[in-house]
């Protein structure tokens, strides 16, 4: 959790409190509303929200984010990260997360950089510095908070400047880019990243079948065809994808089902009938039934709920 300090930490030092009223600047000007911006920085997206509303999303591709301004929780299954000012997040594996944005309004929101890690340039990385010099930790979940040091505050400040120079872009911004995750690389959680960049085969063909279930998770599931789909055997499947989730194809596909429903409900406040069948459901009763034990109470009740909450 962040304390109240670690924001005062942030505004204590003359020259950290000019980076962070200069990001404040950047985002506040290329993220003017709220949502995901895209930026001409092809892995760099600015995130803007002045809402307290849960979000779900499926992180397909190892991501860096940083707190500028506000603080946000992140959920994975049973676990609960929370970062703000001058932190960041790193995701190192593609899962499913839920997130909230706190201590945030529309006056005063929630202000996030997102940088896409891109597997290709971790690996020429890896090749290029001495990968011998990594340490070696034992896996974890994928998720990593931590303050933003010096260095890399340095560097992700070179990188977003760009965007007021649109043609320096092509030529600086992959220089900006290759530091941003030399320091990660070389940083706490390096490991992390040379573990998923270095991943096997059949690593890849899970990441395939993740992206599959993503684009089809309304359809019913047969293990066996998805199996065959990405040409491994079903215990493999069944292995490898729980080592890369935290959960069986099966429950992959209800978590992403339920959250959607969730979604639907609670955004376009479409009926619970009517939300379990365009997520996959055939009859409402075993939506109901499976939502009440993945939430903890029945889809109506924590429709009252969430919105009583963010009113």
């Amino acid at each position: 959790m962040v304390s109240q300090s670690r924001y005062d930490l942030c505004m204590d030092d003359a020259a950290l409190s000019a980076s962070l009223l200069e990001l404040t600047d950047i985002l506040t000007r290329f993220a003017p509303s709220d949502g995901a911006h895209q930026t001409p920085i092809a892995p760099l997206r600015l995130i803007r929200n002045g809402a307290r509303v849960e979000t779900f999303q499926i992180e397909r591709t190892p991501a860096l984010y940083v707190a500028v301004q506000g603080l946000q929780e992140v959920r994975l299954r049973d676990e609960r990260h929370r970062f703000g000012c001058m932190q960041c997040l790193l995701v190192s594996q593609a899962q499913p997360l839920v997130s909230r944005a706190e201590d945030v309004s529309l006056s005063r929101p929630l202000l996030l950089i997102r940088l896409d890690i891109e597997a290709d340039s971790i690996s020429q990385l890896i090749f290029d510095a001495a990968p011998k010099q990594l340490l070696q930790k034992p896996p974890s979940s994928g998720l990593h908070v931590e303050p933003l040091d010096q260095p890399l505050l340095e560097a992700m400040l070179r990188l977003l400047r760009l965007l007021d120079t649109p043609r320096d872009i092509a030529m600086l911004a992959p220089l900006a880019y290759k530091e941003i995750l030399y320091r990660l690389l070389h940083g706490r959680h390096g490991h992390q990243l040379r573990d998923r960049a270095m991943a096997n085969f059949q690593t890849h063909r899970v990441g395939q079948a993740v992206e599959w279930l993503h684009a089809n998770y309304r359809q019913p599931l047969r293990i066996e065809e998805l199996a065959r789909r990405i040409n491994l055997c079903t215990s493999s499947l069944h292995h490898r994808f729980k080592a890369m989730t935290g959960m069986s194809p099966l429950q992959y596909q209800k978590r992403l089902r339920l959250e959607e429903a969730r979604r639907l409900m609670l955004q376009e406040r479409v009926e619970v009938s009517v939300a379990s069948y365009r997520v996959g459901y055939e009859s409402p009763s075993q939506f109901s039934r499976e939502y009440s034990r993945f939430f903890g109470t029945s889809p109506r009740n924590h429709m009252v709920a969430l919105r009583r909450a963010i009113m």
